[in-house]
């Protein structure tokens, strides 16, 4: 969260209500932020928090004062203001907004020109201008001023039916079963949906920022009411956002979730199929059957660290179209280059409707593995050493250190072994084909884990 020397986290500002963070810091960030942006043109808008209006209010005001003119959407998904800076040629957009995290966390995400979150190079210029009193105000008569902006939502819906074929998909009449979790996944997704022919039933979609449904985090042990209705109501398929509907979560017709690397390895086969010999971009901490899918179907698989704005800034500098995250961000080039749930469920939708296969067969034919997962408490001041002295020590395997150690072996297996960023632990993921062989992974490298950590204690 918050510290004396860092602003920003992997995923922008977040911290607790009125704990971490406060409004008068975020007064004191929108003008540093402002002052980046030299009297620039910002987009403003926050998803379903109960602080998310103060906030706004607050990081408007320190824009104002430093001379930015701000258009101020309101309540929207985090994606369709991203769409928005580009539509409207802005110079960027600040969003109140803490994901997936519980209703008494905010934060605060700063999107460039292109509407792709800042690089750490920027983030650093701002965290610098905040803590170093570099803070611009501009004089009485040049003030920023503040306008209301309308229509974002209609622009983005009309965005993605670009990317899709609509009457195609509306011939199959799919029954699509939303779960948004409360938040502003309510706002776009189901009037998409129906614009696409389907028949949508929602649960969870009252806007409430309290997430009275289930938590902004759309993991499989949060979605068993979801999965329950897909086969009580005799859907097609259900789709569950977080809490800025910028990653969603898939249940097939049989009431089965699948995590992101699942969907993600669907859309990139189907992508790869029409664009051949393209980058596919995609984070360690994602599955071998990203990379088998590439393999099979022509692409390149360019691994980056964990963190959707490493994915975002990668694809930009490579020029690439597709990203994707393990728990359920998809990055669409041709739309734009971040997650975005909405996005997500159009392709999929397509995908079927292409094929005239059920979302079950469809992932059933992918390649199968079993993930498991794992931590170990680590010192936040030795984890550092941990990690060098575990890379020292498995540097005969095949290995990647882009984020951590991720280690592939012959049988298909792998292991991902990295230090939280905000947590005093060490996480593990591990996949195989067998679920005997992810435990047996997990016990392994936890053991070795716990070694190097005793023996730095002593």
């Amino acid at each position: 969260m918050l510290s004396l020397k860092r602003l920003f986290g992997t995923n922008g500002i977040r911290g607790l209500v009125n704990k971490e963070l406060t409004p008068q810091m975020a007064i004191k960030i929108g003008s540093a932020i402002g002052t980046f942006f030299q009297r620039g043109n910002l987009i403003v808008g926050y998803d379903a928090r109960t602080s998310g209006p103060m906030f706004a209010k607050a990081v408007i005001a320190g824009l104002n004062a430093s001379g930015c003119n701000v258009l101020f959407v309101g309540m929207s998904p985090t994606p369709a203001l991203q769409f928005a800076v580009r539509n409207h040629k802005m110079n960027g957009a600040v969003i109140i907004t803490a994901s997936h995290n519980p209703p008494e966390y905010n934060g605060i995400k700063v999107i460039w020109k292109d509407g792709i979150e800042l690089s750490r190079e920027q983030e650093i210029e701002i965290e610098d201008t905040y803590f170093n009193e570099k803070i611009h105000h501009a004089e009485w008569c040049n003030l920023g001023t503040t306008r209301a902006l309308h229509g974002v939502i209609d622009d983005y819906v009309e965005a993605i039916k670009k990317h899709v074929d609509v009457s195609e998909i509306a011939k199959k009449e799919y029954h699509v079963i939303i779960d948004p979790g409360n938040s502003v996944g309510s706002l776009a997704a189901p009037r998409l949906l129906r614009e696409l022919g389907c028949k949508v039933t929602t649960i969870n979609a009252n806007i409430d920022g309290t997430f009275p449904g289930r938590s902004p985090e759309p993991r499989p042990e949060n979605l068993k009411d979801l999965a329950l209705t897909v086969k009580s109501v005799g859907a097609d398929l259900a789709v569950a956002y977080d809490g800025d509907a910028d990653r969603s979560i898939f249940v097939d017709e049989n009431g089965r979730i699948h995590w992101g690397d699942k969907t993600f390895a669907l859309v990139e086969k189907h992508f790869l199929k029409d664009n051949p010999d393209e980058k596919i971009v995609t984070p360690v901490s994602s599955s071998t059957l990203v990379k088998d899918i590439a393999d099979r179907y022509g692409g390149e698989i360019v691994w980056t660290k964990v963190g959707s704005v490493t994915v975002s800034q990668t694809m930009k500098n490579l020029n690439a179209k597709l990203g994707g995250e393990e728990n359920g961000g998809i990055f669409y080039g041709p739309h734009q280059s971040v997650r975005d749930g909405a996005m997500a469920t159009a392709l999929i939708l397509n995908i079927m409707a292409e094929t005239d296969e059920e979302l079950s067969k469809l992932l059933g034919e992918l390649p199968e593995y079993f993930i498991e997962k794992g931590k170990v408490e680590c010192a936040n001041d030795i984890k550092k050493k941990v990690l060098e002295k575990l890379t020292e020590q498995l540097s005969e395997l095949n290995m990647n250190t882009i984020d951590g150690v991720k280690l592939w072996f012959e049988d298909k297996s792998a292991i991902l072994i990295r230090p939280s960023g905000t947590e005093p632990i060490y996480r593990l993921y591990a996949e195989a084909k067998t679920q005997e062989k992810t435990i047996q992974l997990i016990e392994e490298y936890s053991s070795k884990l716990e070694t190097i950590i005793n023996s730095l204690k002593s």
